[in-house]
């Protein structure tokens, strides 16, 4: 038996894993989907990238939790990278949903082609929040009309401060035991269909798998049996 904390990207909440928790669960492991602050039932509490970080150490201290398989998509794989290495002989594994990983020093949105100039300009438009995306942005996603209905429908703005302020790393996120889950639509041209340089460069570690799947960015929605499955295989590496 394995403990799985699930944490869900920009905008999410504990709400977004309830698919994908039922298998969790039926195959006899611990399962605590968590919501980061600030978001979703914890709209309105003040957080900063630290913040995030300390949520999930927290939550993994508070259940005294052992054998943790931290899970992180999108965004919150810079919250997660930086905790697993936290919560150091608890960790069991640390699994990548199609997300960002953290590099110490840089924040979120320092990857992005303008160096995050637009989401901090959209940020400091929206009281300190970055804003809700309107339903066509996950249009292509693999997702069906329902499924991008409770996407908005959950989705809460996102502290900003979180995607802003810069990750901390002890050591090199390489040793971590991980899996990479790189979620690539049929179709999709050759250079959305690898990992990118920094993913690729961890990837070359003997600690670090990459598994692939078929679907868009929210597998949660539209393929949550098949994570649970991929998320289940990585909990017995």
């Amino acid at each position: 038996m394995v403990n799985f904390v699930l944490v869900a990207g920009a905008r999410l909440g504990a709400w977004a894993w309830g698919e994908v928790v039922p298998f969790l669960r039926a195959a006899g492991h611990g399962v605590y989907p968590l919501t980061l602050s600030g978001l979703a039932d914890k709209r309105g509490v003040p957080a900063g990238q630290a913040t995030h970080v300390q949520d999930i150490v927290a939550e993994v201290e508070r259940q005294g939790l052992r054998d943790v398989v931290l899970v992180g998509h999108s965004y919150s794989g810079i919250p997660v990278g930086q905790a697993a290495e936290r919560i150091g002989d608890r960790l069991a594994r640390v699994v990548f949903v199609d997300s960002s990983v953290p590099t110490d020093g840089e924040s979120f949105v320092s990857a992005w082609p303008d160096g995050g100039e637009a989401v901090e300009a959209s940020i400091a438009e929206n009281g300190g929040f970055w804003p809700l995306a309107p339903a066509a942005h996950y249009d292509g996603e693999g997702l069906t009309d329902e499924q991008i209905a409770r996407l908005v429908r959950g989705s809460t703005p996102h502290p900003g401060a979180t995607l802003t302020e810069p990750a901390v790393l002890s050591g090199p996120l390489g040793e971590l035991p991980a899996t990479y889950i790189l979620c690539v639509m049929p179709g999709a041209e050759p250079d959305d269909a690898e990992p990118d340089e920094d993913v690729a460069e961890l990837l070359n570690s003997k600690r670090w798998r990459l598994v692939k799947m078929d679907t868009g960015h929210w597998p949660m929605f539209s393929q949550p049996r098949e994570l649970a499955q991929i998320l289940l295989d990585a909990a017995v590496e």
